[in-house]
């Protein structure tokens, strides 16, 4: 039987593309936590246990033009990118937004598109420029309560990380056994090894 959310809250999974928002979504889904997606984008080699979205993702513009209905997910977990942050209309937010090295998300982009980027030092610098504004924006907004996690630490150190998202998301009876078993690493493939 599925948890009780704050009904009066939204409750967001964000990060950049490739930054570990499915896997997020995924460990909430596992751990009996409201979670709201559909099935507009199924499961491919990229994200073979799913997307975890809403319109396979493609509500940014409905952000934008300010008709994305908040009000049918308050009390569930739903993704949005980061970008989409940028038009988060005045409420009450929860965020848990993930990050990740940002080399491994280039090469996760360009597994994902079968396409080397001939770009990726800019690409680089635009990624983190973005990431960055989210973050100070999010950070700054009196409705919004942002928990960073870190992909790259779920995946090493589990146990303690779960345990601060349950913690930030402060409901009772969450199945801490079932988050830290969602966590798959074999599909960590995009491994960056720092230079030495």
């Amino acid at each position: 039987m599925a948890l009780r959310l704050d009904p009066t809250i939204n409750y967001i999974v964000s990060g950049l593309e490739r930054s570990g928002t499915s896997m997020l979504m995924q460990i909430l889904d596992k751990g009996e936590i409201p979670t709201s997606f559909d099935d507009a984008r199924p499961p491919d080699e990229a994200n073979p246990k799913g997307y975890y979205e809403l319109a396979g993702g493609k509500i940014i513009n409905q952000l934008i033009d300010g008709i994305f209905p908040f009000e049918r997910f308050q009390g569930s977990f739903i993704k949005i990118t980061c970008y989409g942050l940028k038009f988060l209309p005045v409420g009450r937010y929860k965020i848990l937004y993930s990050e990740r090295n940002i080399e491994e998300i280039l090469s996760s982009m360009e597994k994902m598109a079968d396409i080397a980027d001939t770009d990726r030092d800019e690409t680089r610098t635009v990624f983190i420029k973005l990431n960055t504004m989210i973050k100070k924006t999010i950070s700054e907004r009196t409705d919004c309560d942002v928990l960073f996690v870190n992909y790259n630490k779920i995946l090493s150190n589990p146990k303690e990380e779960i345990q601060r998202i349950i913690d930030f998301i402060d409901v009772p009876g969450v199945n801490r056994v079932a988050m830290v078993n969602a966590i798959d690493t074999k599909l960590y493939r995009q491994r960056h090894q720092p230079k030495t």
